[in-house]
């Protein structure tokens, strides 16, 4: 049997969670390497693998997440009247030009990052210094 064969679980999980990467079978291992947008992700990519009992053997894993904190630990901004993403990204991190960070945690509800509107609620990313 091959090892994709035996590790279908682990690939199904992976595709599931759109990991960017994919399983490569190569001298006797099976390398998962790949990204995912949330640590929770990968950990069940991970649980998934561990599934099988020698997976010790088999597996050279690189799963990274990319993103986002769990949404729990995310702060959120209700917009106030004169508030621009810049300012926001300013009092938030220091730096105006950080506003396309909360721009792209919001995408889910925003089109354009000069329209904002008072009252509406934005997520604000965790934000690494540069």
């Amino acid at each position: 049997m091959s090892l994709q064969g035996k590790y279908t679980y682990a690939i199904q999980t992976a595709k599931e969670f759109h990991m960017q990467g994919g399983a490569e079978e190569r001298e006797g291992k099976l390398y998962f390497k790949g990204t995912v947008d949330t640590q929770e992700q990968a950990n069940k990519i991970w649980d998934a693998i561990k599934t099988i009992p020698d997976w010790r053997n088999d597996i050279v894993a690189d799963i990274k997440a990319t993103g986002a904190a769990p949404a729990a630990a995310q702060t959120t901004y209700t917009v106030k009247a004169g508030d621009t993403l810049s300012k926001i990204a300013k009092e938030h991190f220091g730096n105006a030009n950080a506003y396309m960070d909360i721009f792209n945690a919001n995408k889910d509800q925003r089109q354009d990052p000069d329209k904002i509107k008072p009252g509406q609620v934005l997520k604000i990313p965790q934000h690494s210094h540069k």
